[in-house]
This record gives C-alpha cells, sequence and structure tokens, in this order.
C-alpha cells in the first residue's frame, strides 16, 4: 500500500487518518496567540500543527498591493504582511510546539521561506494549491528530499499530473490533497469526488482531503472515501477575526474530528461477515423451519405445511426453508413445533 511517513508517523491508507490542525494565519501575526492555539491543538489530540511561513518581499512583487482576497477588505499584500511571524517568532514556535510532543508543518510559500523551513529541520513541507503550480518553487522544495503534502485546490487532474511529475522527478515520497479554495466552500462546489479520482489518477500517492468548508461532515465523508490526511483550519476561539477563521474548526470540532474519522476508518476496514459481538443477537434473530400445522407422520411436506419463525436456535434454518418442500415426515409434529433434520426424508 502507499505510505509516507512524517516524522516517525506512517501515513497511509494502512493507518488511522493523520489530521492536520492549521493555524495558517489564524494568529494574525501575534505569537503569543499562535501558542495558544498550538496548545489548544495539542489539548484537542492533535498530532501535528500546521502554520504558513511568508516573507512577503521574496514572495509577492508590489502589484499584489492591489489585489484583494474575496474574503478581506485589505490588499493580499496587506493580509500577509500584517499576519507573518517575523522569522526567529517562527523558529520559537516550532520549539514550542515540539515541545508538546506534535510535529510542526509549514508551507513555504517563497524560495526564501523554504530554505528558512529547511534551516529550522521540519520532517515535510507542505504545498498549497496556489504554489502547486510554482514549477520552480515545488522543484526547489523537492530538491530537500523531504516527503511533500501538497494541495490542489483550483486545479485540473491534468495540471496536477504535471507538478506530480516534478515530485516524482526527485524520488521524494508524497501525498496530494483534494481541495476547495473558497472560505468557507459551500458544500455545493466541494469536490468529494476529488478525491476518488485522485486515487484512480495517482496510484503511488497517498490521498488526503483539504477541507475548508464549515462543519466536519465534508472532512468525516473524506475518511470515509479513502481519504489518509485531513487538513482543517484551526482557531483556539471561533470569536477570534481573521479571513480564515469562518472555515476553521475549534478545539471540541477537532477532538471530534480525530476521533470520528478514526472509527470511519476502522469501519471502512471491517470486511462484510457476521462479528463475534452479533452472535448472541443472530441466535436469537434469525428464524427456524417450523410446522405452520399439526402434521402426520408420512406427510409430504408443501409450503402450505411450513413457515420459518424466530429465534433461530433449531436445526433448520430459515433460509433452508425452500429445501425442505417435497420431504416426508418421519413423525407427527405440531404447529410451530422446530423441526430436526431426523423428522425428514427424501
Amino acid at each position: 500500500m502507499n505510505e509516507v511517513v512524517i516524522g516517525d508517523r506512517p501515513v497511509g491508507p494502512a493507518h488511522p487518518p493523520l489530521v492536520i490542525a492549521e493555524i495558517g494565519i489564524n494568529h494574525g501575526g501575534d505569537l503569543a496567540v499562535a501558542k495558544q492555539m498550538v496548545h489548544a491543538a495539542a489539548f484537542a489530540g492533535a498530532e501535528i500543527v500546521k502554520h504558513q511561513t511568508h516573507i512577503v518581499d521574496d514572495e509577492m512583487t508590489d502589484a499584489a498591493r492591489s489585489i484583494h482576497p474575496p474574503n478581506d477588505a485589505r490588499s493580499i499584500w496587506d493580509v500577509i504582511a500584517d499576519s507573518a511571524l517575523t522569522l526567529d517568532e517562527e523558529a520559537e514556535l516550532k520549539a514550542f510546539t515540539e515541545s508538546l510532543g506534535l510535529m510542526y508543518l509549514s508551507t513555504p510559500f517563497s524560495r526564501a521561506a523554504a530554505d528558512f523551513l529547511e534551516s529550522l529541520g521540519v520532517v515535510a513541507f507542505k504545498i498549497g494549491s496556489g504554489e502547486m503550480t510554482n514549477h520552480a518553487l515545488l522543484d526547489h522544495v523537492c530538491g530537500f528530499g523531504r516527503p511533500i503534502i501538497m494541495s490542489t485546490g483550483m486545479h485540473s487532474l491534468d495540471s496536477v499530473e504535471r507538478s506530480v511529475e516534478i515530485i516524482r522527478g526527485h524520488g521524494v515520497p508524497f501525498a496530494i490533497l483534494e481541495c476547495t479554495n473558497l472560505y468557507p466552500s459551500p458544500p455545493e462546489i466541494v469536490s468529494l469526488r476529488g478525491i476518488t479520482d485522485l486515487r484512480e489518477r495517482f496510484s503511488d500517492a497517498v490521498v488526503g482531503f483539504s477541507d475548508h468548508s464549515i462543519g466536519p461532515d465534508m472532512a468525516l465523508a473524506s475518511v470515509a472515501l479513502g481519504a489518509s490526511i485531513v487538513e482543517r483550519h484551526f482557531t483556539d476561539s471561533r470569536y477570534r477575526e481573521g479571513p480564515d477563521i469562518s472555515a476553521s474548526m475549534d478545539p471540541a470540532q477537532l477532538r471530534h474530528l480525530v476521533d470520528r474519522s478514526r472509527e470511519i476508518w476502522q469501519a471502512t476496514r471491517n470486511p462484510k461477515e457476521r462479528t463475534a459481538a452479533e452472535e448472541s443477537v443472530y441466535r436469537f434473530a434469525r428464524s427456524s423451519v417450523v410446522a405452520d400445522r399439526d402434521l402426520v407422520a408420512g406427510t409430504v411436506v408443501t409450503a402450505d405445511d411450513i413457515w420459518a419463525r424466530r429465534p433461530g436456535s433449531g436445526e433448520i434454518a430459515g433460509d433452508e426453508f425452500f429445501d425442505v418442500i417435497g420431504m416426508r415426515l418421519t413423525r407427527d409434529v405440531v404447529r410451530n413445533e422446530m423441526l430436526k433434520r431426523s423428522d425428514l426424508e427424501r
């Protein structure tokens, strides 16, 4: 089976889903708030926290000062500039995250950011949907040889293929995530089918889901469809302000997602069979073949002579009803008496 190892955590179909809590820029550039979010994520059961690493002047040109995202009145330059931690602050945030037993992951939005994260010794790199087609940056990040988790929002399968070829060329382990890049994403444009499409097209990849919808439903559904990674934005409080807060989960929702995703993953692996726990129910819930009226020895049994009723403790089960028709009784039986194999002969 496909597998990628993030730190010491194997990720793939054979393992419970990896839930990534993305604090992103929800801290608004405040290190203390970022630490609060990491702390909340740790106590909610997260294994990994994802940040965004922004070095603005290496990430954007001045043209970005006049471009406005749909979920904020500020220009994208100002949104990022206002929300970015300094490099020293990010190094401190990574150390704090790891001190709580969590792994630290981040998305570099520029070459300088990627080089900085490599200097910190991150366990893997996250490539955002917008950076998926920045082939120069993707090739640069792959050159570090660390695992890649790449979101694919806004892009076609053919476009994803071109980016995946770069990753394959470096021979690094990778995962690709279905994603819809609208914050929040209404259900009518979320593509759960995209998870299946990615699994079919990229059979060598671990496939997951980066969710920007409201509530846990889409993320949990993705696990049922085979997502091995579930990424969602995270905040310690839904009452904070910020462009991504509306699409973020809080600690209670994170705990719900972690617990329920594991349950769903396990359920998808259980074969269709009667379990040991069902045996006591099976004994009374199924039926046994019984006489439907008093019958005398020598009667050739017809469908009008027998029926199937609970419990299933008789010798002849209800699914053998039609096998009994045409057989001869060897003794007298009364209505509702369970038939035995010794009561019948050909």
